[in-house]
């Protein structure tokens, strides 16, 4: 990256030439106008405009129904790093993007899924699944710690090195010897990556599955998903998109935060990413590919009280559950701000949060560094917006919180008559458990 550059893309002149559209419905089947679609839209172009992101990919649902299916610029070729001669090859709306971050929501549901049929209790210690977990002073860590960013090892010890990233079983034999930073339970701070991997091996253990396959038998399967897996099979390798470090030179600050938060800068974070050792491993915290619609159907499918296309892939209480507070707005000691977590998503917030202004009740997740997906049964709007470039500071930040305003004024919200509960009738009639 270049010290003295924004570290943008090249952009095109027309926007319609790099623009690809997927399956959308009219807007009035969501309730809305087609010029509030397209003023969701056009600041979805001028956040593409900052050439911040060489890619975006955005898929808006409303009362069920797609509105917004969309992408645009090119999933490789465009990085600030390549000439203006490297090939390109163009975004489409079935793009495989690694969710980042997000992918933790998706195996948080897969633990609550196993507590759902019996087979493990949120409450029970880590160490009665990895007995080995419990060395160092963290036998009374439990699993809802862990999915509520409680259990006392936010971060893995030791330098983080690409080869330990590609390395799982090395990550958690250095997990299960770590100590506490706190006693567990007793501070909030965001796990980037450490839940994620005793997460993905107690689910293991519990089943006698990897990952992948239980996620592609409980939820890729009966969901009828292209690719919404860890990792990425070779048949979607030249398919995928390519992340791209942008903006202001990370040296400035950036750095230390994201080393803070994720033991490693920015340029590792992408390096690593992009590095086809990558797309070999499991990584439940952090390498999850799909595309913007399948993202945001899985959102879509919770809100629907765990219900898609009549299968039931999730009962209605355990959506309650998992995205239900488990505590009020307090600092997160590794992200360094106000988070309101549940069992696995973070939380929106009034009168500004992760989603947009008046977000108070929706749930989902964020990812490294610009990637939202959500649902927010307040509007009744499933969405996701993911993006490749891994802009932290940036001239992409106006348009990005323009987009997330957009997004709530666009979908205003509606009377608690006409919500949908989780519990697959409106809120008027739902009875809460």
């Amino acid at each position: 990256m270049k010290l003295l550059s924004t570290n943008t893309c090249r952009i095109p002149k027309d926007l319609s030439s790099v623009t690809d559209t997927g399956p959308e419905e009219l807007a009035t089947a969501g309730g809305m106008t087609p010029a509030q679609v397209q003023r969701i839209w056009q600041a979805t172009e001028s956040l593409y405009k900052t050439g911040n992101h060489p890619m975006i990919s955005i898929c808006v649902r409303r009362k069920g129904h797609i509105v917004l299916n969309r992408a645009i610029g090119h999933a490789a070729g465009n990085s600030p790093d390549d000439r203006k001669d490297t090939p390109k090859r163009p975004a489409l709306t079935t793009t495989p993007v690694c969710l980042f971050s997000a992918s933790k929501v998706v195996t948080a549901m897969l633990v609550h899924m196993l507590d759902e049929r019996g087979e493990l209790n949120l409450l029970d210690p880590v160490s009665h699944y990895l007995p080995e977990f419990a060395a160092n002073g963290k036998r009374k860590a439990t699993i809802f710690h862990l999915l509520s960013h409680r259990g006392g090892i936010p971060k893995i010890d030791g330098d983080v090195s690409p080869e330990l990233l590609f390395d799982q079983p090395a990550i958690l034999k250095r997990l299960m010897q770590a100590s506490p930073t706190s006693p567990s339970g007793h501070r909030l701070a965001y796990h980037a990556l450490s839940a994620g991997y005793i997460l993905g091996a107690i689910i293991e253990k519990v089943t006698g599955q990897d990952l992948r396959t239980f996620l592609h038998e409980h939820i890729e399967i009966p969901m009828e998903m292209r690719h919404f897996n860890f990792g990425l099979r070779p048949e979607f390798r030249n398919e995928v998109s390519i992340s791209a470090a942008t903006g202001v030179h990370p040296a400035l600050g950036t750095d230390h935060y994201l080393n803070h938060v994720l033991g490693g800068g920015l340029q590792l974070a992408v390096d690593v990413t992009n590095d086809p050792r990558f797309y070999e491993t499991i990584s439940p915290a952090a390498n999850l590919y799909t595309s913007a619609e399948e993202a945001g159907r899985f959102f879509e499918m919770l809100l629907n009280g765990g219900q898609y296309n009549g299968k039931q892939i999730f009962s209605p209480e355990t959506v309650f559950r998992a995205t239900l507070e488990t505590t009020r707005p307090s600092i997160d000691h590794t992200l360094m701000v106000p988070m309101r977590y549940a069992l696995g998503p973070m939380l929106g917030a009034n009168p500004v949060g992760l989603y947009g202004p008046m977000t108070g009740a929706a749930f989902g997740h964020i990812g490294f560094t610009n990637i939202f997906c959500w649902a927010d049964p307040a509007r009744d709007i499933s969405a996701s917006i993911l993006t490749t470039g891994k802009a932290v500071v940036g001239t992409h930040i106006p348009a990005l919180a323009n987009l997330l305003a957009k997004m709530s004024s666009q979908c205003p919200t509606l009377p608690h008559a006409e919500r949908r509960s989780v519990f697959g009738r409106s809120q008027a009639e739902a009875v809460p458990i």
